[in-house]
């Protein structure tokens, strides 16, 4: 009997799809155009279903690598942004080619870490969506790995995939890779690794030990970062299916292959989400035990009286984490205060404080508590 998660998930009306380096592309040969016709191919069955797809692919710098007469991929930024450059014309090409033959449409999209995490180019990036998916394109996305930084990278498609998933408001997200589910252990081990089928919580994943690259060392993500991704979408209502690629043309219709994950939370507002999960930190605020269970569990505002250190430079207005007497983050949230200002209110009751300080550190409107991960 099909289970109520991958159900949703076989019926959503409008899905993202990631696909992983490995699955499109080989060291030797670039790209691999029998594996991306047969994805494209699965591709276009759920979307003459009626379902709205965006596919965020992965590839660009591996595409790059033969062209460029490079063995392995590169350790160095500026040769993976040079083999990203010759990449990504290659992908493009090779995807609206293969759509084509379906009489369909492709409309490259290039993010940055910086195209979610500041706020404009948020709301940017969702009407440039909005408007593909009207007009009847299929959207591909992409790190714009030509001109990314270290320090404004997403660190791997994966979790740029969870993001785009709730910032085009998906009803699904599908990890497709070259590993045909989540385990229990190393499959490649030889020591009887179970595949589990479903994820209802975290106590489903409790033990689970997930690599940080995967097997072809094409890619960057590895299962560390497709867990984590999953349940970053899980967490904001999205059910998600982690699958192999080659399994793509069950995966998007019956959706009865790989790991589901269970939406655990409620759909966050895109402002809400942005806040919790995409917009980046630029300090710390740390909890007694008081103001943690009024900020996480009664979704109160953030108080001086309940705040007993400040870490980083930030202006009022600026996203911070809230953490725990652990160090743990407990919640994020816009910060009413420059960070010079606040140690004289460390500790203070409101009442104590002279008339223009007597406002909530952190409003309890821009603020979002967080689940613990283990």
């Amino acid at each position: 009997m099909t289970s109520p998660t991958r159900k949703a998930i076989a019926e959503a009306n409008r899905i993202v799809v990631k696909v992983g380096s490995s699955s499109l592309t080989t060291a030797a040969g670039g790209l691999d155009p029998a594996r991306l016709d047969a994805l494209v191919d699965a591709l276009a069955t759920r979307r003459a279903d009626g379902t709205q797809v965006v596919l965020v692919s992965s590839g660009a710098i591996a595409a790059g690598l033969a062209p460029l007469g490079i063995a392995r991929r590169p350790r160095d930024l500026a040769t993976q942004q040079a083999a990203a450059s010759v990449g990504q014309l290659a992908l493009a090409h090779a995807y609206a080619s293969s759509f084509a033959r379906y009489s369909l449409t492709v409309g490259q999209v290039l993010l940055t870490a910086d195209d979610v995490v500041r706020r404009s180019h948020y709301r940017n990036a969702q009407r440039t969506f909005s408007k593909l998916l009207a007009l009847d394109t299929v959207p591909v996305v992409n790190e714009n790995d030509t001109v990314a930084t270290e320090e404004i990278r997403f660190g791997d498609n994966d979790r740029l995939a969870a993001l785009v998933a709730h910032l085009v408001g998906a009803d699904a997200l599908f990890l497709l890779s070259d590993v045909d589910g989540l385990y229990d252990g190393d499959p490649r081990a030889g020591k009887g690794a179970r595949r589990i089928e479903e994820v209802i919580g975290d106590s489903d994943v409790d033990g689970v030990k997930a690599g940080t690259q995967g097997a072809s060392g094409l890619g960057t993500g590895g299962m560390a970062s497709k867990l984590s991704a999953a349940r970053l979408a899980a967490s904001a209502g999205i059910p998600v299916l982690l699958a192999a690629a080659a399994q793509a043309p069950q995966a998007l219709t019956s959706a009865d292959v790989g790991t589901a994950f269970a939406a655990t939370g409620a759909r966050l507002s895109a402002r809400r989400f942005w806040l919790g999960h995409a917009a980046g930190a630029t300090g710390r605020l740390w909890l007694d035990d008081g103001a943690v269970a009024a900020v996480v569990n009664r979704r109160r505002s953030l108080l001086g009286a309940g705040i007993t250190a400040v870490d980083g430079e930030f202006d009022a207005g600026d996203v911070v984490e809230l953490v725990d007497v652990t160090g743990h983050v407990v919640a994020r949230g816009v910060v009413a205060f420059d960070a010079a200002e606040l140690p004289a209110l460390i500790g203070r009751s409101t009442h104590d404080l002279p008339a223009e300080q007597r406002r909530e550190v952190v409003h309890a409107d821009d603020l979002v508590p967080l689940r613990r991960q283990q």
